[in-house]
């Protein structure tokens, strides 16, 4: 099975800090409400079908009547701004979305608070773990951290919304195998990550799915030409991810300060 899913963060009205993690590496993820509104209304363009949902029991139905690959649209980090702005843009449609949480933020300055979650889940979005305290190189971490993430997270928003909770983002987009399993061991069955592929993955019964991520500098049509299959977008979307996998590594622990640091001057 394929499926187009897209990676949102926060959006804001005037200043990036409104709403979730407040540093410049952060910030380049984050979109205005008018560049939010000009990729969903140039997906909306080519896509007369809705999102899919992929929820506890599985994929939803819709996203499916169309010769296209089925889309999600899933949105990282739990800040305010889903329930501020985004949801609303997205119900006008007819839309849902996925909102994972790091469950450590709920109540934060500028996340989600308790009730906001709970509102959002019986408006049917999708609210899943981000892990809890969203570390910057999720897997570098030891496996006995990852399962402590994963499951410190999964059931704090159980406890808040009284009911299964079993998809998942990867933070940062730092994913490897045991990752999955780690996840699948918390009694996470779907975990979404931020490479850019569209073939969704079994990981030894870890339902696994690549994401493309719109970034606050990408041309207002990205989103449209994702969704029309662009060779150009997806390659250079392909290309972004492998070079940062190559990066990362290598800075390990100051990879997040040098970004902001560059970020600050740019």
């Amino acid at each position: 099975m394929r499926i187009l899913s897209l990676l949102f963060h926060d959006i804001y009205a005037t200043d990036p800090r409104e709403s979730g993690f407040a540093s410049h590496a952060a910030d380049r993820y984050k979109l205005s409400a008018a560049a939010f509104d000009a990729q969903v209304a140039g997906l909306a363009g080519v896509r007369g079908d809705m999102p899919m949902l992929v929820t506890s029991g599985g994929l939803s139905a819709q996203g499916c009547g169309s010769a296209l690959d089925p889309f999600a649209i899933t949105v990282d980090d739990g800040g305010v701004s889903f329930y501020t702005m985004l949801a609303d843009r997205l119900e006008a449609r007819g839309w849902r979305g996925h909102c994972f949480v790091s469950t450590d933020a709920i109540g934060a300055h500028g996340f989600l608070d308790a009730r906001r979650i709970r509102e959002l889940d019986s408006r049917g979005h999708v609210i899943g773990s981000h892990t809890a305290s969203h570390p910057d190189r999720f897997s570098a971490c030891s496996v006995a951290r990852m399962r402590q993430e994963w499951t410190r997270s999964r059931q704090v928003l159980e406890d808040l919304l009284g009911h299964d909770v079993a998809v998942a983002s990867v933070p940062g987009g730092s994913y490897s195998t045991r990752v999955a399993r780690t996840a699948l061991d918390a009694g996470l069955r779907t975990l979404f990550t931020s490479e850019p592929v569209t073939t969704v993955r079994d990981v030894e019964g870890c339902r696994v799915i690549g994401r493309f991520t719109i970034r606050r500098d990408d041309a207002p049509d990205t989103a449209r030409r994702l969704a029309l299959a662009d060779p150009w977008t997806r390659r250079r979307a392909w290309a972004t991810w492998n070079a940062k996998g190559l990066v990362k590594p290598l800075l390990g622990p100051a990879y997040t300060h040098l970004a902001n640091v560059v970020l600050r001057h740019a």
